[in-house]
């Protein structure tokens, strides 16, 4: 089995959910092994879907070690966080199965934007997308300023 260390997800992609709730995912940004539950769909507190592929799960996990078993307030917003989370792979079509938490989450309901966020990837319904999205050359220009482009 070969994991991707070099994942690169941009780029956006829109797919309808098929008739089992099904969507699929770009070929793009698929890679050998990922027929495994390899990836982790969590909820975005901004209304859409974060999923992260192993690399980033990893990452994740030593985060969430350093979350003593003692510190309730942690362990809550990690129960919360947690219970809608999803482990998948993709079948041999590149679908993949969302739990009903994390559609409802997402308001997904036919369509769904997928975005490439350069180490994981982004889930939104076309609504929340199009909120969320520059709307102009000033939100361009102050995106660029932000990263020092």
């Amino acid at each position: 089995m070969v994991f991707s260390d070099q994942a690169l997800y941009v780029g956006e992609f829109r797919h309808n959910l098929d008739v089992k709730g099904r969507l699929t995912i770009p070929s793009k940004w698929r890679f050998q092994g990922d027929e495994m539950d390899v990836y982790l769909a969590l909820p975005n507190p901004s209304g859409f879907i974060t999923v992260y592929p192993p690399e980033r799960i990893r990452l994740l996990e030593e985060k969430i070690r350093n979350i003593s078993m003692t510190d309730p307030e942690g362990q809550r917003m990690l129960t919360a966080f947690l219970s809608m989370a999803h482990k998948f792979g993709c079948d041999k079509q590149g679908r993949i199965n969302l739990n009903e938490k994390l559609v409802l989450h997402a308001g997904i309901e036919k369509e769904a934007v997928l975005l490439g966020a350069i180490s994981s990837f982004n889930i939104y319904s076309p609504a929340v997308y199009e909120g969320l999205t520059p709307k102009g050359s000033d939100d361009m220009t102050e995106l660029f300023k932000k990263f020092d482009l």
